[in-house]
């Protein structure tokens, strides 16, 4: 008799966990960031101030590099008529140099270089607003789920009724 009251009540328990399951649907939209990105011009011009600040920095480091590949040329055809000394102070100026080149890219493109804190500075005003966009419509539309379809690998088919990307851009101004 205990085991059968004991099935009886894992069968009940069972039912309670299925049908809170079943109730909570929520509603689901898309978006695809790549294509609101390409469409809105702040973010090419913000796109085409980091490509021109990135070619004016990678020249500079390029340029250093010359430098030091100038410096150790030279020394290689002059060191037979160099003195001990003058060696010495010959290849200090060449890892210098080449120290130089180094801080250069770290400083300009490392982790926390000046790049990334630009790009941050320009491209986070536009992020945050797109962002404030999509909760705006989501919030109007009650939508509980908005996924980046661009950021779903997995995302082989989707409704082109879920892709609120147009109305994205329209409330930013872009269409």
């Amino acid at each position: 008799m205990k085991r059968y009251i004991f099935i009886a009540f894992l069968a009940i328990a069972a039912c309670l966990n299925i049908v809170p399951a079943a109730a909570q649907k929520f509603s689901v939209a898309y978006v695809d960031m790549q294509y609101i990105l390409k469409n809105l011009p702040q973010y090419e011009t913000a796109n085409e101030q980091l490509t021109m600040i990135s070619r004016r920095w990678q020249k500079d480091i390029e340029t250093a590099q010359q430098e030091a590949q100038i410096l150790a040329t030279n020394y290689q055809t002059e060191q037979i008529f160099l003195s001990a000394e003058m060696k010495q102070r010959r290849e200090e100026e060449i890892l210098a140099k080449e120290q130089e080149v180094l801080e250069l890219k770290r400083k300009y493109f490392g982790q926390d270089g000046e790049w990334y804190k630009k790009r941050e500075s320009l491209l986070k005003p536009i992020q945050d607003e797109i962002y404030t966009a999509i909760q705006d419509i989501a919030n109007e539309k009650r939508y509980d789920v908005v996924k980046d379809r661009s950021a779903e690998p997995s995302l082989i088919y989707m409704s082109s009724k879920l892709d609120i990307s147009d109305q994205v851009l329209e409330k930013l101004g872009a269409k």
